[in-house]
């Protein structure tokens, strides 16, 4: 715990992979490009997957599950689909081991036992889901189908970092299908606002909803939505998506249903996802050289209470105190955590819950028992107050909701201040080098330009906003016309 980290602005992703690491949040596994989420990480995982369960739920979305393995012949059903994903596949070809004969002790893969067809290990479960859909829906009577499914996949990354991008990751997808377009599209935009308030008003992360380009969509969409997000370092980062999928899943599959004219029609279809890719994001909006700093709505543990002490009789009337005050607290809704071990010293315990980002740590010693006081630390501003006892809970309740309210204000600041509005491609690549962030510029809509920018600066349009006006202009790489501003940016 002693060692500092790397200093962001020293060697921004040096300093992510060593917070991860030692937060405790993860690990990289035996498995290449896997990732062992440990208990604190994955507790961090467990809120956002609650509040976000909670949110689908209440939009009348209900959980299920689908198969890990996906028929080959299936998964290449819809062209584009398989063609966006088939470099990333993991596939199944046989289904037993046996002793090699050519190495004692060792095991083989049996010849004999091929699987008649692939396997292939989903990236995604549009095609198992749509093939399942298909036995579900008749008539209109059977939609809509509003369905999650809270599962792993598996994406066969060259290159990997922890929670930001590995070979299997944790998510949810959903999967709906509709009887109308306007309906399905509707599902779209709820979701992609569903994802929106959630970033913002649970992970204090401030972002911008758009919509993808033709070249960015998601394989087999006919629109994707989005929200992105602004790291500290200057690159954007996709917090979700949300795909109108059209009738492309329902033709590949033949899910037809008799509409209320008595007609046969194709359903029509949406899918959306986040992943623990959130957990990155969580990481480098609001991590500082300290370590991490966490939205008290994310924290696993909002409050931890150190006794500072130096006899068994002093710790035992700091005990008291302190259980009384976890019990009012927890009575109050918030979590606390009473760290009474005696094999660390308070000074470890500081840095340790400094690192893993408790938004508030109230330290207890003898004076304060005399005094009927406890020190009060904020972990965002790493600023200390000494309280009375009796007012710690009015106190905490209001300090944790006025973290909340600074983490997510000190991110929309600095978001806000690296947008550039910019209107010559000189300008555009030296504010891409030196300022970063995002920026605001005129395109003229061909994926050729998108291309040619992407090629000479790394940058990519991370989307068409939603709430921006459009109005028109000169694309800023070859001046032709342009009917609105886009946002580009170099993104992880």
């Amino acid at each position: 715990m002693s060692k500092n980290l790397t200093p962001r602005s020293q060697d921004y992703s040096k300093w992510y992979n060593e917070l991860v690491i030692r937060a405790d949040l993860a690990e990289n596994s035996a498995v290449r490009g896997c990732m062992v989420i440990k208990p604190y990480g994955f507790a961090i995982w467990e809120k956002m997957q609650a509040e976000l369960d909670r949110m689908f739920k209440e939009t009348g979305h209900q959980n299920a599950y689908f198969p890990l393995f996906i028929p080959k012949s299936l998964f290449e059903a819809e062209e584009k689909n398989a063609e966006g994903f088939a470099k990333e596949c993991a596939v199944v070809t046989h289904y037993r081991l046996e002793n090699d004969p050519d190495n004692e002790g060792k095991l083989r893969v049996d010849p004999t036992a091929r699987l008649e067809e692939e396997l292939v290990v989903r990236p995604t479960s549009e095609a198992i889901i749509w093939n399942t859909y298909k036995g579900w829906i008749q008539s209109y009577r059977d939609l809509p189908i509003l369905v999650n499914q809270w599962a792993n996949v598996v994406r066969w990354e060259m290159r990997t970092r922890l929670f930001l991008r590995t070979t299997e990751f944790l998510w949810q997808e959903g999967h709906t299908a509709h009887a109308t377009r306007d309906e399905a599209m509707a599902e779209a935009e709820l979701m992609n606002n569903v994802y929106a308030q959630f970033a913002e008003g649970f992970m204090a992360i401030p972002v911008i909803r758009g919509i993808k380009t033709e070249s960015e969509r998601f394989a087999g969409a006919e629109e994707t939505f989005c929200i992105e997000a602004l790291m500290q370092d200057g690159k954007a980062l996709q917090a979700g998506t949300s795909h109108f999928l059209g009738q492309n899943f329902a033709k590949a599959f033949d899910v037809k249903f008799t509409n209320k004219e008595g007609k046969l029609d194709y359903v029509w279809a949406t899918s959306w996802g986040v992943s623990t890719r959130l957990m990155g994001a969580l990481i480098m909006t609001h991590g500082d050289d300290k370590g991490l700093v966490l939205p008290p709505n994310l924290a696993p543990n909002q409050v931890v209470i150190v006794p500072i002490y130096r006899s068994e009789e002093q710790l035992n009337q700091i005990d008291l105190v302190a259980e009384k005050l976890m019990t009012l607290l927890r009575a109050a809704g918030h979590s606390v955590k009473y760290d009474n071990r005696d094999t660390y010293r308070p000074g470890a315990k500081f840095a340790q819950y400094e690192l893993q980002g408790v938004p508030l740590r109230i330290a207890i010693g003898p004076k304060d028992l005399e005094n009927g006081t406890v020190e009060v630390a904020r972990r965002d501003e790493l600023s200390k107050q000494i309280i009375a006892i009796d007012s710690v809970v009015e106190t905490v309740s209001m300090l944790l909701d006025e973290i909340q309210k600074n983490l997510y204000e000190r991110a929309l600041n600095f978001r806000d201040d690296h947008i550039t509005e910019v209107d010559d491609f000189d300008t555009f690549k030296s504010v891409l080098e030196e300022k970063t962030g995002f920026i605001s510029a005129h395109w003229d809509g061909t994926a050729e330009t998108e291309e040619k920018i992407k090629e000479l600066t790394k940058a990519t349009i991370r989307c068409i906003p939603i709430d921006e006006e459009a109005k028109p202009g000169s694309c800023v790489y070859t001046g032709n016309p342009s009917e609105r501003r886009v946002l580009f940016a170099k993104a992880y």
